[in-house]
């Protein structure tokens, strides 16, 4: 077993798009420079983020005062053909417990 050595690959579960669509499904009015802080990202690459998840259709946003408040679109099936069946809703329900 390696023990973390400088040539050790370094892998997680979840992408960071992943861990940002959990963020906002936890609270739809969380500020992008706490999902950034949340997730050990820039506030730039949340807003990429956002912006590939609202384009893709599983994401979408209205302003509230200078405030967003994000909807997730949990009726859309996961993209990659490898994952496909389950929702967005079946993923998220297992992420968030």
């Amino acid at each position: 077993m390696e023990n973390g050595g400088a040539n050790s690959r370094q892998w997680t579960f979840l992408t960071n798009h992943a861990r940002v669509l959990v963020q906002i499904a936890r609270d739809p009015g969380i500020r992008v420079r706490d999902i950034a802080a949340r997730c050990l990202l820039t506030e730039r690459a949340v807003q990429r983020i956002i912006a590939d998840l609202e384009e893709a259709g599983y994401l979408s946003h209205e302003r509230q005062g200078r405030t967003n408040h994000y909807s997730v679109i949990d009726s859309k099936q996961l993209r990659h053909p490898a994952d496909a069946g389950p929702t967005l809703a079946e993923l998220l329900s297992v992420l968030l417990h």
